[in-house]
């Protein structure tokens, strides 16, 4: 299979989880369905490393690099779920999105990798079409301030930071399941020091409700992480980070779908649409 394929698949399944957490956080909080995701990958990773054959022999650096991903996701999804919360979903995946920028600017400079001219006009067609389809006015929250725009930019970077160091892990010893579990584990161990840091704060908020959309957004996400680690394995950020960041796109489509009364299709739409389409082919004919 291909990277370009996996990273689509990334795509789907995050945009996914989304679509669920937006239901979910009606009744909850983001500090709650961060928790839950973080134990549904850490349960389903670490039973699927044991099944398929154990922990694998890989460099110790790559441990250390890996737990500091842990931190850096686990920012990811407390910084993604509250903008959805504060925002709204459409604007909060568009300035997410933009994280193969970053990605990409990591990864020419740092890891040395090729971007030709396909895939740079790839890159931008992919994000201008994902702004185009994501960036629509919402009705906000009584308690929304500018800097709640600030929430989704910090994920993006974060993300943008966490694909070059993966592909670096990635590049020493091919092992993206049990990289993935480590991770889980990482974001479990750093969301207790947050805990104890930030416990005044936000609660946990356990509502029957919100419990099984967030089951499902877990399941998601964790594949959604399991699958960029497996694109990552099969070819470069400037390739994988484009692709893997057109969620937005599935995301409204989802919504179209299954939140008919949030989301409406019109020309922006259909103009994102065609510039995501146009750009996924041009990376596609990079390969």
């Amino acid at each position: 299979m291909s990277a370009q394929l996996v990273a689509l698949f990334t795509a789907i399944s995050y945009a996914t989880a989304l679509i669920l957490a937006r239901k979910g956080l009606r009744y909850s909080t983001p500090r709650t369905v961060t928790f839950l995701s973080i134990i549904i990958q850490l349960v389903t990773l670490w039973t699927a490393v044991f099944l398929t054959g154990g922990i694998p022999n890989v460099p110790l650096i790559t441990i250390f690099l890996l737990l500091f991903v842990g931190l850096t996701q686990l920012g990811v999804r407390l910084f993604a779920y509250t903008g959805v919360d504060k925002i709204g979903a459409s604007r909060s995946s568009a300035l997410q999105s933009t994280s193969p920028l970053v990605s990409a600017g990591i990864a020419i400079l740092v890891l040395q990798e090729h971007a030709g001219p396909a895939v740079l006009l790839g890159t931008v067609l992919v994000v201008c079409g994902i702004v185009l389809i994501s960036w629509k006015p919402e009705k906000l929250v009584p308690t929304y301030r500018w800097w709640h725009l600030l929430l989704p930019l910090a994920a993006a970077c974060l993300t943008g930071i966490n694909h070059p160091i993966r592909r670096y892990a990635l590049s020493l010893a091919n092992a993206p399941l049990f990289y993935s579990a480590i991770m889980g584990a990482s974001s479990l161990l750093w969301f207790f020091a947050y805990l104890a840091l930030f416990s005044s704060d936000e609660r946990l908020v356990w509502d029957r409700r919100a419990f099984w959309p967030f089951v499902f957004t877990g399941l998601c996400e964790t594949l959604s992480i399991l699958c960029i680690m497996t694109a990552l394995s099969l070819g470069p950020v400037v390739v994988v980070a484009p692709l893997g960041a057109t969620y937005p796109m599935w995301a409204l489509l989802g919504s179209v779908v299954f939140l008919r009364d949030v989301e409406r299709i019109n020309f922006r739409t259909i103009a994102g649409i065609s510039s995501v389409v146009a750009g996924t082919i041009s990376i596609n004919l990079a390969r």
